[in-house]
């Protein structure tokens, strides 16, 4: 059990390796270390719950083919827009994209949109460019803004091509096939399934549970409905009698 979990966390192995040959060779370069790793711990502390926060919402309330149309691989010059916008009015530091980026990315939205977006975020975030064109002039901003717009689209593009969307880690929650879940933590009590589907839902301390998780051929239609109209997207329907 210990072995495996070793294996599972490599990086944290090799990195407290690190951390304790230079205590025991070099102690004053390993506290300093230390402090410096728990400014960033603390930071991210701070940051991380509020980022889940807002990918649990996008997730919940934002509608799949909204993301499709505004950032996915069909909305040309557009998407590139909205995402360079999304990114540079953002705040955080650039390790806070990464879980939005994903929920995007699950959504609908392009692996070129979401360059753009994680490109940014990094390097052409508004209040960065205000600080750049106090200290560097206004023309130096507006000269790299521009000439790093074009780069950051075209690199968009390139690693498009060469990076597929199947290509990368988008796990779902596996649903068993004729089984129904409900999502507790996006789940709004609205008691429409209740309503609709008394055989599988009741609306319990203003959250919906499921009373009877398996879908029969007579409510296969009924359960598929409330899944599309579940208005946070919280109920999921593993289907089993050949409908797509």
């Amino acid at each position: 059990m210990i072995v495996e979990k070793l294996k599972k966390n490599k990086f944290l192995v090799f990195v407290g390796a690190i951390y304790l040959i230079l205590f025991l060779t070099k102690t004053e370069k390993a506290v300093l270390s230390v402090k410096n790793s728990g400014y960033y711990i603390k930071e991210m502390l701070m940051i991380m719950p509020v980022v889940f926060l807002l990918t649990s919402l996008l997730e919940a309330w934002v509608p799949k083919k909204v993301i499709m149309n505004h950032l996915g691989d069909k909305s040309g010059f557009k998407g590139s827009l909205i995402s360079l916008l999304l990114g540079s009015i953002s705040a955080g530091p650039i390790y806070a994209a990464f879980p939005i980026c994903k929920t995007l990315l699950k959504k609908g939205a392009s692996v070129s949109n979401i360059v753009v977006i994680l490109s940014a975020w990094a390097v052409i975030k508004v209040p960065m460019l205000a600080n750049e064109a106090k200290f560097l002039s206004p023309r130096f901003m507006a000269t790299r803004w521009i000439l790093t717009t074009i780069s950051i689209i075209i690199m968009g593009y390139i690693i498009s091509k060469l990076v597929k969307k199947e290509e990368l880690p988008m796990e779902e929650e596996e649903i068993e096939e004729g089984t129904i879940i409900v999502k507790s933590k996006f789940c709004i009590g609205c008691g429409l399934c209740e309503k609709l589907v008394p055989e599988h839902f009741k609306i319990e301390g203003n959250k919906a549970i499921v009373i009877d998780n398996k879908v029969t051929e007579e409510t296969e239609d009924k359960t598929k409905n409330i899944q599309e109209r579940c208005p946070a997207k919280a109920i999921k329907v593993g289907l089993t009698y050949g409908r797509p």
